[in-house]
């Protein structure tokens, strides 16, 4: 975080604990007018404030580096040209509560952290490494040979997600919202398998698939889950 601005109007008990926060993580406060609050969200409800922060997105060569002396269970998500920002953010939020080591994204056609993205996760994606690559199968082969299990997910795929607990090291691939999994990303994935659903949707958002498949994943590596 970059820095926090505080509408003039606030309480002084608000003012007072935001003030208190920001000093403990070393962050500027800057007071402003209402209506420049309002302008500088856009219009969007803020609550008398806000903040200015950035998301750094990591090179795959840096959380293979990381990841390098990583001993136990370790999940990755890699999202395969999803494009609308909030998936991003809640694939993020999802993501951070499952215990995911990092989120894995192309850097073209594809959403990119920013507000939304910081918004929608309620923070996580400032917090769990973001990765941008630029090209997803060749990210999916450097993590496999990293020792990743590469799992795609596919509505049409044969095999459940629930048919056998996910492996120690693994690598989940989510495709895009309208096309799924592109060819080429689907054959160099391990395997494919599908979230079983009931009725006659047919299909979930894609957010919601990412986080049903990190959480299957936690249920048996992460302690608490």
């Amino acid at each position: 975080m970059q820095k926090v601005y505080l509408g003039k109007n606030v309480s002084d008990r608000f003012s007072l604990q935001v003030g208190e926060l920001a000093e403990k993580g070393r962050v500027v406060v800057q007071r402003v007018a209402p209506e420049i609050l309002s302008e500088m969200c856009g219009g969007a409800e803020h609550q008398g404030v806000a903040c200015r922060c950035g998301v750094s997105m990591l090179e795959l060569q840096d959380l293979l580096a990381l990841l390098a002396d990583r001993k136990g269970p370790v999940m990755l998500m890699l999202l395969d040209h999803i494009q609308d920002p909030h998936n991003l953010g809640s694939v993020a939020r999802s993501a951070e509560g499952s215990g995911a080591s990092a989120v894995v994204f192309p850097k073209r056609r594809s959403a990119l952290p920013g507000s939304t993205v910081v918004k929608v996760s309620s923070g996580a994606a400032l917090r769990i490494p973001m990765v941008a690559v630029t090209n997803v199968s060749q990210a999916i082969q450097e993590l496999q040979r990293a020792g990743f299990w590469a799992i795609g997910l596919d509505n049409n795929a044969g095999r459940s997600i629930w048919a056998e607990p996910m492996p120690e090291r693994t690598l989940l691939v989510a495709g895009s919202e309208g096309e799924g999994l592109s060819r080429l990303v689907g054959e160099t994935c391990d395997e494919i398998v599908r979230i079983p659903l009931s009725g006659s949707t047919g299909s979930l958002n894609a957010g919601v698939a990412c986080g049903i498949a990190m959480f299957e994943w936690a249920r048996k590596w992460v302690t608490g889950h």
